[in-house]
């Protein structure tokens, strides 16, 4: 559970540091700036959810968004510690747990005084463009990569239903 907690911490803090670099001095001002012949930086807010889902202008959308933020992270770790005390809780799941909860918190605290969620990270082949992303996101969909993993391949974590 510890072990969670730290890198949750390490991820928030790494995203917002990534984010105050490309706010403060990256992107002053905002351009797209040519990495690579793939990988642009660039600056966007998203407003919605996951890829830019569900935008909208609506006050009370980045409270709800926070608070969906937070009660996944709660339900998480409140998770991984009932794993832990079950003698279930090592392998990938704490990595994974601490990967999504640090990345919702990054998302989370951008909400607060942000736009929106800044990406900046542009991916793109032959004119196409994947929706642009932060480190937040990198850490999310890793984790859940990690707990889909975990759940298929942890020995002593599969469901016990049907067994006799």
């Amino acid at each position: 559970m510890q072990s969670a907690l730290y890198l949750a911490t390490a991820v928030l803090l790494g995203d917002q540091i990534s984010k105050w670099v490309i706010l403060k001095v990256v992107m002053q001002p905002p351009r797209v700036i040519e990495v690579t012949g793939f990988f642009n930086l660039v600056l966007t807010y998203n407003t919605g959810v996951s890829f830019g889902m569900f935008q909208g202008d609506a006050a009370w959308k980045p409270f709800l968004l926070i608070a969906v933020n937070v009660i996944v992270s709660l339900g998480l770790l409140v998770w991984l510690r009932k794993e832990s005390r079950a003698g279930t809780g090592a392998g990938l799941l704490p990595v994974a747990v601490g990967l999504v909860v640090g990345g919702a918190l990054g998302n989370a605290v951008d909400r607060l005084y942000l736009p929106g969620v800044a990406d900046f990270l542009d991916f793109h082949l032959a004119g196409w463009h994947w929706p642009a992303f932060n480190l937040a996101d990198s850490a999310i969909v890793c984790g859940v990569v990690l707990i889909v993993a975990d759940g298929l391949f942890q020995p002593g974590r599969r469901s016990k239903k049907g067994r006799g």
